[in-house]
């Protein structure tokens, strides 16, 4: 039985309470952030969260193929700069923009929760934006496999601002094509970490396909490593150092 998207959340939260850090979650509708700073700073994260909300909501009633297109749509120069940099993310992953909304958020909350504390690590449904001071381990969820949670991803904090986006096939609900258990990818743009884990995940339907989909993944620009499970096989590609 496949574990839901909250078990994935709840162990998440659970196991990245650094005691350097303080956790707190904040939640706006259907956005339901674990952010990790050195301080309280939920009250400017609401409002920050409450901005970037607003102007996804008012791109999509003004162009709802932004919402539900698979592929990806032609840019905006007039859309805001979150929307903008979705659209971008997406045609160079060649998924549709909604591949890239957790990510993005994620980011551009975390660029601007910069100004009150330093380091800031933000996990959305799995997709995490982090600027550390240290060296930070996130381990991969990977659902029923037997290597879920048993491979850890080493964060340098001179690597950092970056993004660390998952996809999988069998955890969660959101839409995927393919069968990978876990697709992680490690890109400066948390947007397009997440766009590729999708696209890269969706290219991953046996364990023959690994190899392909990670080198699909790593011949994006932008992206600086890649490492996929599905059962008990694994691979990693690109610059990405496993604790």
């Amino acid at each position: 039985m496949t574990k839901s998207k909250d078990y994935q959340k709840r162990f998440y939260r659970e196991s990245a309470k650094d005691s350097d850090l303080i956790g707190q979650e904040v939640i706006v509708k259907e956005t339901d952030l674990f952010i990790s700073a050195e301080k309280n700073i939920k009250a400017a994260a609401e409002e920050i969260v409450k901005k970037y909300r607003a102007q996804i909501e008012d791109y999509i009633r003004k162009r709802p193929e932004f919402m539900t297109s698979l592929e990806p749509i032609s840019q905006d120069s007039a859309a805001a700069d979150i929307i903008k940099e979705m659209i971008r993310a997406t045609a160079l992953a060649g998924v549709g923009p909604m591949a890239s909304v957790a990510g993005a958020v994620g980011e551009f909350i975390g660029n601007e929760l910069l100004a009150y504390s330093r380091q800031i690590i933000i996990e959305n449904g799995g997709d995490i934006f982090i600027r550390s001071d240290k060296i930070r381990t996130i381990a991969i969820y990977a659902g029923d496999s037997l290597l879920s949670n048993k491979i850890f991803i080493k964060i340098k904090p001179e690597d950092t601002p970056m993004g660390i986006c998952t996809s999988s096939g069998t955890v969660g609900h959101s839409l995927s094509f393919g069968k990978a258990d876990a697709c992680v990818i490690i890109a400066k743009s948390a947007a397009l970490a997440d766009a590729v884990a999708t696209a890269a995940c969706n290219r991953i339907k046996d364990r023959k396909d690994i190899a392909p989909g990670l080198e699909f993944a790593l011949s994006i620009k932008g992206i600086k490593g890649a490492a996929a499970i599905l059962g008990k096989d694994f691979g990693s590609i690109g610059d990405i150092e496993l604790a």
